[in-house]
């Protein structure tokens, strides 16, 4: 078979909110979380300084404020946000449901582990 299907309600809710889509998905490259958000909720401040990964944030539906090294950035339905892995990032929900699609990845002309370079050269989108 040449791809492998979920769906993100079929994963285990991690912290109330998460879906981590990329081990049932088998992914080698790239992470990505599904994150619906209860009224309130609030994910813990972290980075990815040890891995290295870059982020992208999707807001696909409702309001939330993702801090940003200390900057709350306002967001709403539509809105993406990308984050460089050094920066500290925490996800603050508002009064109402919302829905993240989060993806991670190694930083573009990083080399990855088998010495190479992860480029998007070709990329079809």
């Amino acid at each position: 078979m040449s791809y492998r299907k979920v769906n993100y309600e079929d994963v285990e809710q991690v912290s109330s909110a998460m879906h981590f889509l990329s081990d049932p998905l088998e992914t080698e490259q790239v992470g990505v979380t599904v994150a619906r958000c209860d009224p309130g909720w609030n994910s813990k401040p972290h980075d990815h300084t040890d891995n290295d990964h870059e982020e992208v944030y999707v807001l696909i539906e409702g309001e939330a404020t993702v801090v940003v090294d200390d900057e709350e950035v306002s967001m709403e339905t539509g809105d993406a946000l990308w984050i460089p892995p050094e920066s500290t990032r925490q996800i603050r929900n508002g009064d109402e449901e919302s829905a993240f699609v989060l993806v991670s990845a190694p930083s573009i002309g990083e080399e990855d582990s088998d010495g190479g370079e992860w480029l998007l050269s070709g990329f079809a989108g």
